[in-house]
């Protein structure tokens, strides 16, 4: 598995709709921390974004799931980065790549 560093830009246009689908965003994230797939997320402190840490297979199982997040479907999110992440040093770094 790899982890991914996942970038979510929000623009202030659609904090209305992010505040009303926040619970089932979180509860989709919650199901994705117990699955092990959801390895940590949270907002960035100006509200402009957030960063999830996400095990996935590849690219493809990654963005399938990403697709699943309620914030998507309601196009709460204006942009996504992706990237592959090896985590070397510290409490992540047991799911480091080989």
């Amino acid at each position: 598995m790899t982890v991914f560093a996942v970038e979510y830009v929000y623009d202030a246009e659609s904090a209305e709709v992010r505040d009303e689908h926040r619970p089932a965003h979180r509860a989709w994230l919650a199901g994705l921390a117990e699955q092990g797939t959801l390895l940590a997320s949270g907002p960035y402190a100006d509200g402009a974004g957030a960063l999830l840490l996400v095990r996935a297979a590849d690219e493809s199982e990654l963005n399938a799931t990403l697709k699943e997040d309620p914030f998507a479907a309601v196009q709460g999110i204006s942009g996504i980065r992706t990237s592959a992440w090896n985590p070397i040093i510290g409490v992540l770094s047991a799911y480091a790549s080989a």
